[in-house]
């Protein structure tokens, strides 16, 4: 059994995508492509913005919104510890002071209601100057935006939407990727809707950021790519992962729906198991499940169970950012994240795609609970 079937998914999409591949591989435009161009439109109607400009990985995204706003040394940059290292990773690449956030305990996203308080503390001290929020849609699931965006605004402060997990999912309609000043997701294999290798892409309505962030991902180019009007990076989507990201975004609605009935049959079959709690998804919301994540104080025997019943399962995240030893020397700046510390010990994640047989999900259900569906 597969935690991600992405061989089951590639047959069912083969002939689009071996076709796609081929017309790059016959028009031998493999940096740039036309279907770069292509994919970034289809991308934005989808999301609904004005902008989307793809770039080489989810990570890299991340890195040009700090960047286009000129984050740097004395900056502080807010950001949930309970997610992966990327989001925290790149504003101590920028030189800034990532200032971490607690969880929210239902759905695992950031706590507006913290992060109000730290961005409080960070203006109270007058060491640091707040310059960016980075949100992460965790685990599908978008972010309280009512809340966070309320904030954003009360310290005229940019907010960054990370949409990596979150693709597909919205909230009144409105999809992941519109919220905030700016939005990133990643289209790693393992993402909702992922590639055959890295990319990403960030979103924007406002077109003097599209501008600029398409000079900073070739290296800062001008009108004229031997003219480099500012510091830039290579960062950008080859051709080919393009012509297999619109092939696979043709299919995402349809797989969309097969992710929510298989959330919608976990629930069902797990939902009042004594020693396991199934996710949240609040009213008015709609979460992709990049993974379905369940909590539970048992957790390591559960797992171990699992592995003999030769069921993958894996843990998002067991340490917290504020735990990493790189950001170690961070202690004496940050606060208490009972919450994210909690989620860490007791987190771990069921196999979630939108292929999976009615067999292997009985099998999944049968080791968790003693019976089949």
């Amino acid at each position: 059994m597969q935690f991600i079937d992405l061989k089951a998914q590639y047959q069912h999409l083969k002939h689009n995508i071996d076709q796609n591949i081929q017309t790059v591989l016959d028009h031998g435009k493999y940096i740039m492509g036309p279907e770069v161009a292509v994919f970034e439109q289809k991308l934005a109607d989808y999301v609904g913005v004005k902008h989307a400009i793809s770039c080489a990985n989810g990570t890299d995204a991340l890195q040009l919104c700090m960047m286009l706003l000129d984050v740097k040394p004395g900056d502080a940059v807010f950001c949930p510890t309970f997610t992966f290292f990327a989001t925290a990773e790149i504003i101590g690449f920028a030189g800034a002071t990532p200032i971490f956030v607690d969880s929210d305990e239902r759905t695992f996203n950031i706590s507006p209601e913290d992060l109000d308080r730290q961005i409080a503390q960070v203006l109270s001290k007058g060491k640091l100057k707040p310059k960016a929020i980075i949100t992460v849609d965790l685990f599908g699931l978008p972010a309280d935006y009512k809340a966070l965006e309320k904030i954003a605004e009360k310290y005229n402060i940019p907010l960054i939407e990370d949409a990596a997990q979150g693709f597909g999912g919205d909230i009144n309609g409105k999809k992941a990727g519109s919220f905030g000043t700016l939005a990133t997701t990643s289209f790693f294999p393992a993402k909702p809707l992922g590639c055959y290798g890295d990319g990403g892409a960030i979103f924007t309505d406002d077109d003097d950021y599209a501008n600029m962030l398409r000079s900073l991902r070739v290296h800062g180019k001008g009108a004229d790519k031997y003219d480099n009007i500012r510091i830039g990076i290579n960062s950008r989507l080859d051709t080919i992962q393009a012509a297999i990201l619109i092939a696979k975004l043709d299919a995402f609605p349809t797989e969309l729906a097969a992710r929510n009935q298989l959330a919608t049959a976990y629930a069902s079959a797990l939902g009042g198991k004594n020693n396991l709690n199934i996710p949240y998804v609040p009213k008015d919301y709609l979460s992709s499940w990049a993974q379905y994540t369940v909590v539970s104080d048992d957790r390591d025997d559960i797992m171990t169970a699992l592995k003999a019943a030769n069921i993958p399962s894996v843990i998002y995240y067991g340490t917290c950012m504020h735990q990493q030893t790189v950001f170690k020397y961070l202690a004496d700046q940050q606060g208490h994240y009972p919450v994210s510390e909690k989620l860490a010990k007791t987190v771990f994640s069921l196999p979630m795609h939108p292929y999976m047989q009615e067999a292997e999900f009985n099998q999944i259900i049968h080791a968790l609970t003693g019976k089949s569906k």
